[in-house]
């Protein structure tokens, strides 16, 4: 009898301990059943929110308007005429030194003519506090004329002011300030704006 209750008790401990385990079992299915429903999918993504103006991507960048500055022949003399040009930079010297690309490059069509000599390098460029600093190579310096040599200081000023009228304009050729330009030994009294352009060197 004793042993019967033995075995008895033993079978009892054994069938709660399977019937814990199945309920334990069950419990863990059940359980990631659920987390499983109630996970994203990848085809189905959360829902986030994005705060305005705090865009992730990646914004065109900003344009700048320029212009480089042309001779157009008249019947004694030239005019200065802009051609507008947009770049893409948002920075004073990255968009005056596209513009000088262009001028040094010179004019493509039309009529517009330039008295900057073929070869002519921007070796460098600064704006800064409304002053704008251009070194140029030595070619800016050969041939031509008084004429000649007032049309390019007057196209290298207007351009370099295209961003601000009333900018003070410093030219340097291959680091130096220039002070005599040409064998007509044309003087330059730096630094040269619009006004003093007009007034000086009259085209």
């Amino acid at each position: 009898m004793k042993d019967q209750q033995g075995s008895n008790r033993i079978s009892s401990g054994v069938v709660a301990s399977v019937a814990a385990a199945v309920v334990a079992v069950g419990g863990g299915v059940a359980w990631l059943t659920w987390q499983s429903s109630n996970s994203p999918t990848p085809s189905s993504p959360t829902n986030t929110i994005r705060q305005p103006g705090n865009s992730t991507q990646a914004q065109p960048g900003n344009e700048r308007k320029a212009d480089v500055y042309w001779l157009k022949p008249t019947d004694k003399s030239f005019n200065l005429v802009p051609q507008p040009i947009q770049v893409a930079a948002t920075q004073p010297n990255q968009v005056l030194e596209k513009a000088f690309e262009n001028l040094l490059a010179g004019p493509t069509e039309g009529s517009d003519s330039t008295t900057i000599p073929q070869g002519t390098k921007l070796l460098g460029l600064k704006a800064e506090n409304d002053e704008v600093r251009v070194n140029l190579s030595e070619e800016f310096t050969s041939g031509g004329g008084s004429s000649s040599m007032m049309g390019r200081i007057g196209q290298v000023v207007y351009t370099a002011t295209s961003l601000n009228e009333n900018a003070k304009v410093y030219i340097d050729v291959d680091g130096k300030p220039l002070a005599i330009l040409g064998g007509e030994g044309v003087e330059l009294e730096q630094p040269l704006t619009r006004q003093t352009f007009k007034q000086n060197y009259p085209l």
